[in-house]
């Protein structure tokens, strides 16, 4: 699979940037409902009436109109989003998904990736590694130009690292390996000294960067994906940077269309940019607007705009035969998981404390049943319509080289799920339907759920009462679901009246799941870790991890510790859909760098 420009790659750069995202208008998770859900509430789980089932895999990623386009035209492309656009034009200091999508429009990587999210050597810049001393050159492409006419210099690559790792930077980015493991990083992050001592300039389209060792992440999305034009910002102090009218109101990138006005929070219009260095963009100018999704369906079936950005999938059963649309599908870059509190996060100590046998679900037996009782296939189906599917794995498939597909999960099956808890020693000892602990103290499973979207409730009902159907007295957190922001709160200070939570996780370009699972991650919301998943993680994001094929082999073998350990249960994979007008040509959602498809050659038919 290949592609050029697709808002599904400006997604996973946005989340290997911010690591962490489960809000604003990308909707990874099974949303949970607005309104509180009773104990003895039932849920019909048969198929509505008409309830067509769609396959991502039956959609194509890349319009089926290609070639060359007119040239001429202006696209109209309206971003689905209930949230405007806050106007951080800038890749270092933005900080939403609506900015970001814009700055797609306008400035790009200047790396390319194929197919498994590895960059390659077809962008603005070319990268080569040295495993023997730990270095990596840097090297600037010819002809490339900013949008005000100046060319790009590795010292605006150099520039990014300066201004991310500056003392007075406030930003979100810079803790990632591809900043940290710079000889000198640190310390300049820290204010002990006034440059990055293992970055090099050599001349003006050369620097060589010294690393404390060569990660596999590294060439994942560890390496900064874009340039920062100094000379623009020249005068600004790094602490003004983010609210600067460089950035606001005139900001400039690489892309093959340049900005030519801007109304904040609504619409970017850009022009074409004559000396883009791929080639002529086949445009002459492009219109993004935010369109609020409620409207975005109207907008698109009555030709206002020609692609329709971040639509909503829950819509599109109602809208799918829409004339004059041609649908692209690709996978989310997320996935839906329950999760079991094991431990507590060790502030002092800054790392898990994993503790199982002080916790009501630490006893694998009782997740095991868990996950047996639950009919994912069937939730996918009900609730999405087919565009989300059953989970085998807590690595996304977005990351095709490194998902194993052939894990032994536990299927659904109520009778088995039984069988463990009976074995295991959870009985029903008063007759009250639902059982106790092998000790004989009353089980009850607090789940804490996230309020919002129409599926919110019915899904959250639906993992109850299969829950209940195998005799497991499960009942919501202060019996209602529970708004984003006091959920996350909840979760990240292991509340003690949380056992059970259901999320989901955004993954960026790199694979290493260290970031989730590691048990020096905050983000290990489960506080679950083990000797034998820390040696894998750490093997596989090391120097012996830069051969791929040996990656692999050490996710495998960690992806079946996780089926054996079950700290979580992966739910569902997610799918996105695109309508793309068609007369639109060369748009592609794949996944991959393919010049035919990239962004400067999206246009129009005759």
């Amino acid at each position: 699979m290949k592609q050029g420009f697709s808002i599904r790659m400006l997604l996973l750069f946005f989340t290997m940037s911010l690591l962490l995202t489960a809000c604003g208008d990308d909707p990874p998770e099974p949303e949970t409902g607005d309104n509180a859900a009773a104990d003895d509430e039932t849920v019909e789980n048969d198929e509505s009436d008409g309830n067509e089932l769609f396959d991502y895999e039956d959609f194509p990623q890349t319009v089926s109109n290609t070639g060359d386009p007119t040239g001429e035209g202006t696209l109209n492309i309206g971003y689905s989003s209930s949230t405007p656009f806050e106007g951080t034009l800038n890749y270092n200091f933005y900080t939403g998904t609506p900015d970001m999508t814009m700055l797609g429009f306008f400035d790009e990587s200047v790396f390319t990736s194929d197919e498994n999210m590895q960059f390659t050597n077809e962008g603005a810049i070319h990268f080569d590694m040295n495993e023997e001393d730990s270095t990596v050159t840097f090297t600037v492409a010819e002809d490339v130009y900013w949008h005000d006419g100046e060319p790009l210099t590795i010292q605006d690559y150099v520039a990014s690292y300066e201004v991310i790792g500056h003392p007075d930077y406030d930003g979100v980015r810079g803790t990632t390996d591809g900043f940290t493991l710079i000889e000198g990083y640190d310390e300049y992050k820290s204010g002990d000294a006034d440059e990055i001592s293992g970055i090099e300039v050599i001349d003006d389209d050369t620097a060589v960067f010294t690393y404390k060792e060569l990660a596999p992440s590294l060439t994942s999305g560890g390496f900064w994906f874009y340039a920062f034009p100094e000379h623009h910002y020249e005068g600004v102090d790094i602490e003004d940077m983010a609210s600067a009218p460089e950035t606001r109101e005139n900001p400039i990138g690489l892309g093959p269309y340049k900005v030519d006005s801007i109304v904040t929070g609504e619409t970017i219009s850009l022009t074409k940019f004559e000396d883009y260095w791929r080639g002529e963009p086949q445009l002459d100018g492009m219109e993004v607007s935010v369109i609020p999704p409620s409207s975005i369906a109207n907008a698109m079936e009555s030709g206002e705009i020609d692609v329709a950005a971040s639509f909503p999938s829950t819509q599109f059963p109602d809208v799918h035969d829409m004339e004059g649309v041609e649908w692209l599908m690709q996978l989310q870059n997320s996935y839906g998981y329950i999760g079991f509190k094991l431990g507590e996060w060790d502030e002092e100590n800054g790392q898990v404390d994993y503790k199982p046998d002080e916790m009501k679900m630490g006893d694998v037996n009782l997740r095991r049943a868990m996950w047996h009782a639950i009919e994912l296939d069937a939730m996918g189906e009900n609730f999405f319509n087919g565009l989300a599917w059953k989970a085998s794995s807590v690595m996304s498939p977005v990351h095709e080289g490194f998902h194993k597909d052939d894990l032994d999960v536990p299927e659904y099956d109520p009778d088995e799920a039984n069988r463990i808890l009976d074995e295991a020693g959870y009985e029903d000892i008063d007759d009250d339907g639902f059982r106790e602990t092998p000790d004989g103290e009353p089980l009850e499973i607090s789940y804490l759920a996230m309020s919002g979207g129409d599926v919110a409730e019915p899904f959250a009902n639906y993992l109850m009462q299969s829950w209940r159907a195998v005799g497991l007295h499960v009942r919501l957190v202060d019996n209602r679901l529970t708004e984003f922001n006091t959920f996350y709160d909840m979760v990240e200070n292991d509340d003690s009246d949380i056992d059970i939570y259901e999320a989901s996780w955004n993954v960026g370009t790199d694979v290493n799941p260290d970031q989730f699972y590691g048990a020096d991650a905050p983000f290990n919301y489960t506080r679950y870790e083990s000797d034998e998943s820390t040696e894998l993680l750490t093997q596989g994001n090391s120097q012996e991890a830069l051969d791929i094929d040996r990656r692999i082999e050490i996710y495998d073998e960690w992806q079946e510790l996780m089926i054996e350990e079950i700290p979580v249960i992966p739910t569902l994979n997610f799918s996105y859909v695109t309508p793309v007008s068609e007369d639109v040509m060369n748009w592609s959602e794949e996944t991959g760098f393919d010049e035919e498809t990239h962004l400067y050659r999206v246009g129009f038919s005759e």
